[in-house]
C-alpha cells in the first residue's frame, strides 16, 4: 500500500516512508492511494473475533505487504494488549472505554503501534531518529511511555504552559532515558505550528531525522480504527446492528479514524463531533464556511485546538462532497458549566464518573438521541482518559469515588525535569540545534 500527500495526489510513497516523514514537505498529510474494503463476511461474523484479531485483520488489509503479516500480527500483540470494553448504561446508550491502557486515554492505541513500527522499521546503525510531538494534554503521555528506552530514538514532546492538568504533566515530564519534555508559553496551536514548522526547515532536517508522533503521522491513525471496530463487535454479540457513535473531537484524529474504519466498510449510521468552545468545525458543519480560530483553554483541555489538522484528511475522504460529508457528521460544541453539568447528570443517572472530555460526548449522544426519538441505533459515546487526570473538575463526592491507579501514584515521587520555550520558532530550532 502506497500513500500520497493531499496536496500532491500524484506523488505515491512507500508506508515506510509515510511513517518516517510524517509531515511531506509539501505541508499536506499523507492517506491511502487506495481504501480497500474489509469483506463482507468478516463484517457480518465480527463478533467471533478478539481485538487483537480484528486489529490484525483491519492493518493487513490496509497496509497489504507494506509489513509481513507474521511480524505485523507481532506488533499488534504486543502493541494491542489491553482491554477496550463497551459498557452499556442505559438502552442503546454505551460507553467506549478507550483509557484501559498505560497513559490511560485512548492514544495509547496509536503511540504504542506507531512507535512499534518505527522500532521495527529502524536499521541497526542508521541515524538517530528525532522524534517531535505537540499535545494538548493526553499524546504526550502515551507517545512517551510507547517510546520509553526505544533504541535509537529520542522523543521531544512540547506542551502549553498551564494548559495541562498536573497529572498529564507529570506524565511528561518525568520520564527521563529517550524522552525531554519541553514547555512552551502558548497554546497547543503553537506547539503544533513549532513542530509542522520544523519538518520543513532545510537546516534542521539536515541535521536531525525527524519524525511526528502527532495524529499528522498515518502510523497513529490506522491503529485508531481498531477500536471502532472492536466496539461494533461488541454490540453485534448484543443483537445490535445499528451504531452511532458520538466522539470527543479536538485535533479530530479520532473521530477521523472512525470514518476511515467506514471508509474501509464499518457500518456507522451517525458520527457526532463533540467539542469544547473550540468550535472550528461544528460552526463549519452549520456554515459551510471554515474558519479555524485561535484557541481557548477549556476545562477538556486535550480538545483545544483552534485548527485541527486532520480535517483535511476529513474532507479527502468524502471529496468535496458536503452533502454526504454533513449527512453522517454533525457537529456540536459545548461550553464549560455545559460541561460541568454534563459530569453531575451523568454521575447521578449512571453512578458513572466521566472525564470532561468523554462528559461532552455523553452530552451530544444524549442530546442528539432526544432531537432524533425515533432512532433506535446503539449510541456509544468514547471515553478517551481516566477521569483521575481531571480531579480538579469534579465535586468533592464524585472525586472521592474516583479509583487512581497505581501507575499515577508512582509518578508523584519521580523527578520532574523540564525546558521552557517561548512560542517563537527561533528559540525551538535553537533548542534542537544545542541539545542534540
Amino acid at each position: 500500500m502506497n500513500f500520497y500527500s493531499t496536496n500532491s495526489p500524484s506523488v505515491h510513497v512507500p508506508f515506510k516512508e509515510a511513517v518516517f516523514n510524517s509531515l511531506p514537505q509539501d505541508r499536506g498529510l499523507y492517506m491511502p492511494v487506495s481504501i480497500p474494503q474489509l469483506d463482507a463476511d468478516f463484517i457480518q461474523n465480527i463478533a467471533k473475533y478478539s481485538l487483537p484479531e480484528i486489529a490484525f485483520k483491519v492493518a493487513k488489509t490496509l497496509l497489504t505487504d507494506a509489513i509481513p503479516e507474521t511480524d505485523l500480527k507481532a506488533i499488534i500483540d504486543d502493541a494491542i494488549n489491553f482491554a477496550a470494553p463497551v459498557v452499556k448504561l442505559e438502552e442503546n446508550i454505551y460507553v467506549l472505554e478507550l483509557f484501559h491502557g498505560p497513559s490511560l486515554a485512548f492514544k495509547d492505541f496509536g503511540a504504542r503501534f506507531m512507535s512499534r513500527v518505527m522500532s521495527y522499521f529502524l536499521k541497526d546503525g542508521e541515524k538517530m531518529l528525532d522524534v517531535l510531538v505537540a499535545t494538548s494534554g493526553d499524546t504526550g503521555g502515551a507517545v512517551a511511555l510507547g517510546f520509553l528506552g526505544v533504541p535509537n530514538t529520542r522523543v521531544t514532546i512540547l506542551y502549553p504552559k498551564g494548559k495541562v492538568s498536573p497529572i498529564q504533566e507529570l506524565q511528561l515530564t518525568t520520564n527521563g532515558k529517550n524522552i525531554r519534555a519541553v514547555e512552551v508559553d502558548g497554546t497547543f496551536d503553537d506547539c503544533q505550528a513549532l513542530v509542522k514548522q520544523a519538518f520543513t526547515d532545510n537546516e534542521l532536517n539536515a541535521q536531525f531525522r525527524l519524525t511526528s508522533a502527532n495524529s499528522i503521522n498515518i502510523a497513529r491513525l490506522i491503529p485508531q480504527t481498531f477500536y471502532y471496530f472492536n466496539a461494533y463487535a461488541q454490540l453485534l454479540r448484543e443483537g445490535k446492528t445499528d451504531v452511532t457513535f458520538s466522539v470527543p473531537s479536538g485535533n479530530f484524529g479520532n473521530i477521523g479514524a472512525g470514518l476511515l474504519a467506514w471508509k474501509l466498510g464499518l457500518p456507522v449510521k451517525q458520527f457526532i463531533a463533540a467539542t469544547n468552545a473550540n468550535d472550528t468545525v461544528p460552526a463549519f458543519l452549520r456554515s459551510g464556511v471554515y474558519e479555524p480560530k485561535p484557541s481557548v483553554q477549556t476545562l477538556s483541555n486535550a480538545m483545544d485546538v483552534g485548527n485541527p489538522s486532520n480535517w483535511v484528511r476529513i474532507d479527502e475522504m468524502f471529496k468535496g462532497d458536503m452533502a454526504e460529508l454533513k449527512k453522517l457528521i454533525t457537529g456540536v460544541s459545548y461550553t464549560d458549566d455545559q460541561t460541568v453539568k454534563a459530569l453531575e447528570d451523568a454521575f447521578t443517572a449512571y453512578n458513572y464518573i466521566e472525564c470532561p472530555h468523554t462528559a461532552i460526548a455523553w452530552r451530544a449522544l444524549k442530546d442528539w438521541k432526544a432531537q432524533h426519538p425515533e432512532d433506535k441505533s446503539a449510541g456509544v459515546f468514547l471515553a478517551t482518559a481516566h477521569p483521575c487526570k481531571f480531579p480538579e473538575v469534579f465535586n468533592a463526592e464524585m472525586e472521592s469515588k474516583i479509583v487512581v491507579p497505581e501507575q499515577v501514584k508512582e509518578l508523584e515521587g519521580k523527578l520532574h525535569v523540564v525546558a521552557a520555550l517561548g512560542s517563537d520558532f527561533a528559540g525551538f530550532k535553537w533548542y534542537l540545534m544545542n541539545n542534540a
